[in-house]
């Protein structure tokens, strides 16, 4: 059991316990089933603890019936349930993740929930990922914007991909009282041989 399967286990059991479902959660986290995993996804009624459990046991073994039940976890006001999500989703590997997590990540009605599929586009370093991480950045570069930490994590993955189209933008954020730092780490990596 990995760490990351062990800390949704403990966090879902509460949940189940709380609804008197010990057992079924159990039993989901133990069953090496795939078609019974699959079946709660579909079937009315299920918990969302349920339901997460499925998706995070299918993604992270590359079932991709997961997938739509994945990225809704990511974009869930929960910051451990998007964690658990992207974890899964990267080890899913279907070709629609970076898509989606740029949707989410530059959906300017949900900035407040963009941090993790902010860091699931660093992640992924995919072709979508430099131009969402500077379409999500650039409005949070306003005076006073709350989303400081999506900012941030846009800067530092924008440094970890190391992309010259990022420039101006990083440049942009080093007066940031919050983002300085991290802007100029990024840019020392693009000027680094």
């Amino acid at each position: 059991m990995d760490e990351e399967f062990r800390s949704l286990a403990d966090r879902l059991a509460d949940e189940a316990e709380a609804a008197g479902e010990s057992a079924q959660c159990r039993g989901l986290l133990a069953t090496e089933d795939e078609e019974e995993l699959a079946r709660v996804l579909v079937e009315r009624e299920r918990p969302l603890w349920a339901r997460e459990i499925a998706a995070f046991r299918l993604g992270c073994g590359g079932d991709r019936r997961a997938f739509e039940a994945l990225v809704l976890l990511l974009n869930h006001r929960d910051p451990e349930r998007c964690v658990s999500a992207a974890h899964a989703l990267v080890l899913l590997g279907d070709p629609r993740t970076p898509r989606a997590a740029a949707a989410l990540a530059t959906n300017t009605l949900r900035t407040a929930y963009a941090l993790h599929p902010v860091r699931l586009l660093t992640a992924l370093r995919a072709p979508e990922s430099v131009p969402a991480l500077m379409s999500t950045l650039e409005p949070l570069l306003a005076p006073g914007d709350p989303h400081w930490r999506v900012a941030l994590a846009c800067v530092e993955g924008l440094g970890q991909l190391g992309d010259e189209r990022a420039r101006p933008l990083l440049e942009a954020a080093l007066p940031h009282p919050r983002l300085g730092g991290a802007a100029r780490d990024a840019l020392g990596r693009l000027d680094a041989p």
